[in-house]
């Protein structure tokens, strides 16, 4: 089936179908940088622990380096952590809508494409 004898119905759920491949792509990237954000807390979080309460601490704020409390760093990386898991959440139900959709929209392509195979072979 050439290019011209693609109805454009079914050019357009192709196009369809590309973007949605596109927006799931986006989202996988999305939630991999958030799963290693995860990671990089998780290991902060594990350093920090093994510290003593009285120890100096610097976090990066920008270009420069500030003190801080431990407290206060233990309470910033629970909530950046809080926050991450939120997110992959969020992304992980957005990949599933996106997965289902393309599912959907792959088969109602695939029984055009069938269709359109089947009427012009006979």
């Amino acid at each position: 089936m050439s290019t011209q004898e693609i109805p454009p119905w079914l050019r357009e759920q192709l196009a369809r179908f590309e973007q949605l491949q596109q927006s799931l792509q986006s989202i996988l990237v999305q939630k991999q940088q958030t799963e290693m954000e995860i990671g990089e807390v998780d290991g902060a979080s594990a350093q920090l622990s093994k510290t003593e309460d009285d120890v100096v601490l610097y976090k990066s704020a920008g270009t420069i380096m500030v003190r801080a409390k431990k407290a206060d760093m233990v309470k910033e990386l629970e909530e950046r952590k809080d926050l991450a898991n939120t997110r992959k959440t969020v992304l992980g139900k957005q990949e599933a809508r996106l997965r289902e959709s393309a599912k959907e929209l792959q088969a109602k392509i695939n029984e055009a494409v069938k269709g359109r195979t089947q009427s012009s072979g006979s």
